[in-house]
């Protein structure tokens, strides 16, 4: 798996877990930590969005037999 692969499904876990907090129990743990509408908050959330979108690419990639693989 490349690495780009492996960093983008660890943001889209990332989003997924803070989405889940949010619906389970209002709490945004983003914005939590590091404030609502900062900076950082804005970079994170744009960088799981951007792992999101990589994340599509992942389920399009040709698979390779295991007994191909080199």
């Amino acid at each position: 798996m490349m690495l780009a692969d492996t960093i983008s499904l660890i943001l889209v876990i990332v989003g997924a877990l803070n989405w889940g907090a949010i619906g389970l129990f209002g709490v945004d743990v983003v914005s939590s930590i590091f404030g609502a509408g900062s900076l950082i908050t804005r970079i994170i959330f744009s960088l799981v969005g951007i792992a999101g979108l990589w994340a599509i690419t992942i389920l399009f990639k040709e698979k390779i037999p295991a007994d191909h693989r080199d």
